[in-house]
């Protein structure tokens, strides 16, 4: 895949650019997942912080403000692009539907599916009733990175 990819909102005001892969995809079925994209889940791409930045235009906060997270929104279009969790400083969830590639927006797994709708079904490789043990993640993160 060619690195970087430039993204962007919907009225094009923020661009993004990721220059790392990114080390894993999911899914989230979480209601506040499903407010915040008016949808049955929310789809990212979890990417090395070191390789994503804001290109032009601002962001600012919107949806959740912290303190155990922060979403980033456009200003203009309301589009929300990515978000930062607390403590997990070395990783940016982005929203793959933002760039043009498609492999980014399969998940490779499912969280919060506690909260899933009845009606959803993902063929994810792997799918938790809330988030993964973070001792499941090194082994989550090799797998990932071997998928074909």
């Amino acid at each position: 895949m060619k690195l970087p990819q430039i993204g962007s909102c919907r009225c094009g005001e923020v661009m993004l650019e990721v220059a790392k892969a990114p080390i894993m995809t999911a899914a989230c079925h979480c209601r506040g997942c499903q407010k915040m994209s008016a949808s049955a889940f929310s789809l990212t791409a979890m990417v090395p912080a070191e390789g994503f930045r804001v290109v032009s235009g601002d962001v600012v906060k919107g949806g959740i403000q912290g303190p155990e997270l922060d979403h980033y929104v456009c200003p203009l279009c309301k589009t929300w692009m990515f978000t930062r969790i607390t403590g997990f400083d070395a990783v940016v969830n982005v929203r793959p539907t933002l760039f043009e590639v498609a492999e980014w927006t399969v998940p490779f797994i499912e969280t919060m599916t506690s909260a899933r709708l009845p009606w959803v079904r993902i063929p994810v490789q792997h799918s938790f009733d809330g988030m993964p043990d973070p001792a499941q993640f090194p082994a989550l993160l090799a797998a990932y990175a071997t998928r074909i």
